[in-house]
This record gives structure tokens, sequence and C-alpha cells, in this order.
């Protein structure tokens, strides 16, 4: 699950709680589920990272060389130790800001009668039959296989590219672990009411678990380990209810391949800047990132309350905005981490956002016209309030001299992200779906 959104630092505080408004309004917070240790006794939390730039040049590149795109967590200055500390030493609680990935919940109850073959008659059984056997067949079963290159490029990075790359993973294995406690909950929840779903939950679960314990082995070249089995008990959860569950999981995971199979590609142009190995297995992986989002496309489509009235329009536009400016002010904050593969951040996020935009619109009922010059330069100017908002916050101003300087600056965010939803959308989607079987982007 990506961008679990998939996708700024802890000191993004303001804005953090704007965009939280406009989000997450009035979803409340309930525990996480049950016995969560379980699923991650076997997985590693680091120190936060921050986010210096790269001393290597940029290389920018226009959309018209991209053929045919998750990342994300906190970020706390401190640096990186060559020798390997104490495991100890290395548990620290990640600090929880709006776009460090999160870990989310839902109502099961509601999704049992969803998916309750008995209740719901018109539910598409052969669909999920024939994508069961799709994530049965385990395409990448063996193809996350590490070796010695993993730690030689490891050891050779210094300074505040060893850094930024240790925050790269360890948001990435954040994110990553988010979707496998989720569908793990799921596919156990499912179980006795549709056993099919159940079973693409919980492989889907394997896929998370896999990329996430990919991601740590990762963080031990660099002497690290994420301690996943405290987070899981620490983290706070967001609930969604199981509409906004479907919205946001698929976007998340159409968004995973786009930006994985994009960089993937440009690294394979540029192979100067495959600085890690880990790129290399982008090709791959992001076809889990495809089928899982076909999984959700299935979902939805079995559930067309949630793609045929005007409230299902208003909601589409809604989660496509959330994700994309989301994504957007994250990467602009990290501009080192695109800089020092050879992207252009802006140039990388908009190629992403319009693809993972037409990718949407074959199943939403409306998505937004991302490809107006306008919606660029809005997100554009929210990066700015964002930078400005972020000044604030470390300066050495009192606390009440800094809430009066946000208030100016938290009306313009606010004004900003309500024009961009108002913007005349695309409507999209179809009534018949048989056109939109799922199938490989790629």
């Amino acid at each position: 699950m990506r961008y679990r959104s998939h996708i700024i630092s802890s000191t993004f505080s303001s804005s953090a709680h704007l965009i939280s408004v406009f989000i997450f309004l009035l979803l409340p917070v309930p525990p996480p589920p049950a016995d969560p240790r379980k699923m991650a006794a076997e997985m590693a939390l680091v120190k936060a990272i921050s986010a210096p730039k790269f001393g290597s040049p940029r290389r920018t590149f226009s959309y018209s060389k991209f053929t045919s795109i998750k990342i994300s967590a906190t970020a706390q200055t401190t640096s990186i130790p060559k020798p390997k500390p104490s495991k100890k030493a290395n548990k620290t609680e990640i600090k929880e800001t709006l776009l460090t990935p999160r870990f989310y919940t839902t109502d099961f109850d509601e999704m049992e009668i969803l998916f309750n073959t008995e209740i719901n008659k018109k539910l598409n059984q052969s669909e999920f039959e024939a994508l069961l056997q799709e994530f049965k067949t385990d395409y990448n079963q063996t193809h996350f296989v590490r070796n010695k290159e993993f730690k030689e490029a490891a050891d050779k990075m210094e300074g505040p590219s060893r850094n930024i790359f240790v925050e790269f993973l360890e948001r990435s294995c954040t994110a990553e672990f988010s979707g496998f406690l989720l569908y793990k909950e799921l596919g156990r929840r499912l179980k006795k009411t549709n056993p099919v779903v159940a079973e693409i939950f919980s492989l889907m679960s394997r896929d998370e678990a896999r990329h996430a314990g990919f991601l740590n082995k990762g963080l031990s070249d660099f002497n690290l380990a994420l301690d996943l089995g405290f987070l899981t008990k620490a983290r706070k959860y967001t609930f969604f209810k199981p509409k906004f569950i479907f919205y946001a999981t698929y976007l998340s995971e159409k968004i995973g391949y786009w930006r994985y199979i994009t960089i993937y590609r440009h690294l394979k142009a540029n192979p100067e800047y495959q600085c890690y190995p880990i790129f290399k297995y982008f090709e791959n992986w992001c076809q889990d990132e495809n089928r899982h989002g076909d999984f959700f496309s299935a979902l939805l489509k079995a559930q067309p309350q949630f793609l045929n009235d005007w409230k299902a329009k208003l909601w589409s536009r809604f989660f496509c905005l959330s994700v994309y400016v989301t994504m957007y002010l994250n990467d602009c904050q990290r501009t080192a981490f695109y800089e020092g593969i050879g992207l252009d951040t802006k140039e990388f996020d908009m190629h992403v956002i319009f693809e993972t935009n037409r990718t949407t619109a074959r199943i939403f009922p409306a998505v937004l016209d991302v490809e107006n010059p306008e919606f660029k330069r809005k997100l554009d100017r929210m990066v700015e309030i964002n930078q400005k908002l972020l000044a604030v916050g470390e300066s050495q101003d009192i606390s009440l001299v800094k809430n009066l300087k946000r208030i100016p600056l938290v009306a313009a965010l606010v004004s900003e992200l309500l024009a961009a939803y108002l913007m005349p959308p695309i409507e999209s989607g179809s009534v018949d779906f048989s056109e939109f079987e799922p199938q490989l982007l790629y």
C-alpha cells in the first residue's frame, strides 16, 4: 500500500493540521486490530533521518521521454553512523505527521456485509476467482533475492547521500508494512463471509510483507533495522469507512505502480545514477502494485453504489486531490533524493499524476483535470506556502507569535486546496465495465 500514501517532516506541523482537516475530517481513530504483534514478530524502528541535499548533479527530462508510475514517513535531524550500533539504540519512535505513512483500520463488520455472497447476490465471484488465480501464481516468488551489490553500494555512500537514502528506505518500509497490516486483518475477518476475497487479501499481505522485508534488509546494509513490531503497537491507526479504503487504496496502489516503473525506466536509460541495486527490482515489483490496484478496481465494480451517483463523483475528486497534493508536497520537501538519482522532482511528480489520473479515469466516475496548467500552478503555490509554514515552525519566535504568523498562511493553503477541488472535473468511468477488465499496464 503506497502512499498510504504513499506519502513531510516532523516540522511540518501547521500545514499537516490543515490538510488533516481537509482529508480526515470527522474520521475517528479506533484502536489497532487485535493482536497486531503476531503479524510483525519477525519485522524490525530506525532513527528518523533528515533530508539534506545530494551533491550530485541533477538530470532533467521532459514528459515525452516516458513511454508509459510509494514512497513515504518522517524526517528528523540525525546522522547515520557507519559502525553497527546496538539494536536497542535504534528503536526510536517516529514522530507522527499527516504525511508520514499511516496505519489504517476500517469497519470490518461493514466489510463482511459488503462481501457476503448470501446478502449481495450480484457479486461477480468469477472475476474474483480469476484474480485469485493470478495472485496464487506469485510471479515474484523468487524475485526479491539479494546479492553482494547491496552492501557494497551502501558502503560507498557517504554523508548526506547516505542519510537521505536511509530515510527513503525507512519511509518505504513503513508504508509497505502499513499495507501488510490492513490486508492481513481483512483476510482474517472475511474468511467466513467470502473465502475467495479473503484469500486475495491474504495474498496481498504476503506481497506487502515481502516488500517490507526486502526494504528492511536494505536498511541492514546501513547497519540499521526497523522495529515494525514496536511500530504496530505504538502507531496511531486512522479509521476509514470501507468505501474510503477502496478509493484511497486503489489510488495508492496505482500511483505506486507509476512511481516505480518511471524510476526503473529512467535509471535503466541513465545507469550512472544507479546508486543502489534496489531500483533494479522495480520493474517486477511494480506489477505487484498494479495487481493490487486491479483487485481494488474489481471491489469497486462489485459495489456500484460507490461509483454511480453524485456523491461518488465528489468523493472521487476528493481522494484524487488528497493523494496528488500529499505526494507533491512530500516529494518537494525531498528534492535531494530525486536529484540524487537524476530526476527533476516536479516533472517526475507531474508525470506520475498524469498517468495515475488517466488510469483512475477508467473506474472513478470523475477525476481532476490535472493536465490543466492551472492545476500545477496551484500545486506550486501550495509548496511555497508550505515552505513558509515550515520556516515559521523552525523560527525562534514564541508559540503565540508562531500561531499568529501561521493564520494567513493556513488560510492561503485552504484557499488553494478548495480552488483546486472546485476546478471543473473530467467526467469519467464507464457504465459498462467490460472494456476495463484488469490487465497489465506495462
